[in-house]
């Protein structure tokens, strides 16, 4: 059953991307992310054993973690922009992983998925439920009609999770990733609209798009 979420900015068109879109559902709140994010994002990324298939080699120093909150902030500045959501928890507390939507193909109306969470707030369906909101807005509110996402074959969590989503396994990118000093094969998922469209047919609540 796909978990409906609000929209909190309702301004927010295909062609303009100046307000954050800040997104709830039941459990979670998906939000800017902020430089007093930076130390937990710092724990997320410097888990050796969790960040193990995420594609890059983990954060060393607060000052990394720092970069990449100013890395993800400029995606929303490019011709193309791209959005990364900071995943919280809906009753408060810090961040426990992100989300987002980046190399973003106006023309093919297509873009890129990626995620991480937290090693503590795994098992609890918690990612499926924000990227079930990031993918809804995605398709609402980009134009898209198609999302990818490229995993590592061994990260099967990874691989239900997009399965579970309605992503389709497409192929193999032979040695498409490089990180931690090896070049690394990857699968290639693709969601399209129409096969979200069908994933989401039964009659559940629907997106809803307010003001805050």
């Amino acid at each position: 059953m796909r978990t409906p979420f609000r929209y909190a900015n309702s301004d927010v068109t295909t062609t303009s991307m100046r307000d954050f879109p800040t997104l709830s559902t039941a459990r979670l709140h998906l939000r800017e992310i902020a430089a007093t994010d930076v130390p937990a994002l710092f724990a997320i990324h410097s888990d050796d054993g969790a960040m193990r298939w995420f594609g890059t080699d983990p954060l060393l120093t607060l000052a990394d973690a720092e970069k990449l909150v100013e890395t993800f902030a400029t995606w929303r500045t490019l011709p193309n922009p791209g959005t990364r959501w900071g995943i919280a928890l809906a009753i408060g507390g810090p961040l426990i992983g992100t989300c987002g939507l980046f190399k973003w193909n106006r023309g093919w109306r297509s873009c890129t998925l990626g995620y991480e969470l937290d090693r503590a707030a795994w098992g609890q369906g918690l990612m499926h439920e924000a990227l079930s909101a990031t993918l809804a807005w995605g398709f609402a509110h980009m134009a898209l009609n198609r999302i990818e996402a490229q995993v590592h074959p061994e990260n099967t969590a990874s691989i239900k999770r997009l399965e579970a989503l309605g992503f389709v396994r497409e192929g193999l990118l032979r040695q498409a990733g490089f990180w931690r000093g090896e070049h690394r094969d990857l699968l290639q998922y693709g969601l399209l609209r129409s096969d979200h469209l069908a994933s989401t047919k039964p009659a559940t609540p629907t997106t809803t798009l307010c003001t805050p």
